[in-house]
């Protein structure tokens, strides 16, 4: 049996339309306006914890923004304090762990888009007023829409994880939808990519999905990859 049947499968590109929304519709709303060119703030920022798809979110931003214009995609750490060109969007990811001289470049970056018609897009872990960042680069982050990215529920999971399968013809009993939820990382992208993982092994196999089958994949990976493969 091949190797690659026990590798999680490489995540689909991030988009709008592979993302489940939850309770997070007026948030992918927003993006897409901004990613349209209908948003008037200069500032957008999406806060919440590390597996609530908020990295999911800018990259999905960046692919749909409008043709023509460019999007910049960095982290605190290299992002540049001059906009690329008029009307770009800058996207700047763990803007929460920037250090001095970084919020000192998102400060001059801030300023310069709003000169020049763009728009910064970032995330963090916390809201604006909880950032460890200077007083006036908190200031700005909160000057335009503010947003929390909240985790999918397991019921959302479960049910994401079977319109998932649904769409690409998987058979997944629900008790199987319950062993993903209970081992391992629980963010989407990587259970759909074990899902993707289990299909592989399935088909390898000759058998369908089950909770047997799932326990022999994770323990054939394990002692190919190691611990928490």
């Amino acid at each position: 049996m091949q190797q690659l049947t026990f590798e999680l499968a490489a995540p689909e590109p991030p988009t709008f339309a592979n993302f489940v929304p939850g309770g997070n519709v007026e948030v992918i709303a927003a993006l897409r306006a901004l990613a349209a060119g209908a948003i008037a703030e200069t500032g957008v920022l999406l806060w919440g914890a590390a597996d609530s798809g908020r990295t999911h979110l800018l990259r999905a931003t960046a692919a749909a923004f409008r043709p023509g214009a460019l999007a910049l995609h960095a982290t605190a750490e290299t992002v540049d304090a001059e906009p690329p060109e008029p009307g770009a969007l800058v996207i700047v990811d763990e803007v929460h762990a920037a250090s001095a001289a970084a919020q000192g470049r998102l400060f001059t970056l801030y300023n310069r888009l709003r000169e020049t018609g763009g728009h910064l897009l970032a995330a963090a872990d916390a809201p604006p007023n909880r950032l460890p960042l200077r007083e006036d680069v908190r200031t700005r982050l909160g000057w335009g829409l503010v947003f929390e990215v909240v985790v999918l529920t397991d019921t959302e999971k479960a049910l994401a994880l079977v319109g998932y399968a649904k769409e690409r013809g998987v058979p997944l009993p629900r008790d199987v939808v319950a062993w993903l939820l209970a081992h391992g990382r629980r963010d989407m992208s990587t259970l759909t990519a074990t899902l993707q993982a289990l299909d592989q092994f399935s088909l390898a196999a000759k058998r369908p999905i089950t909770v047997p089958l799932a326990r022999e994949w994770s323990r054939r990976a394990d002692d190919l990859f190691g611990e928490g493969a």
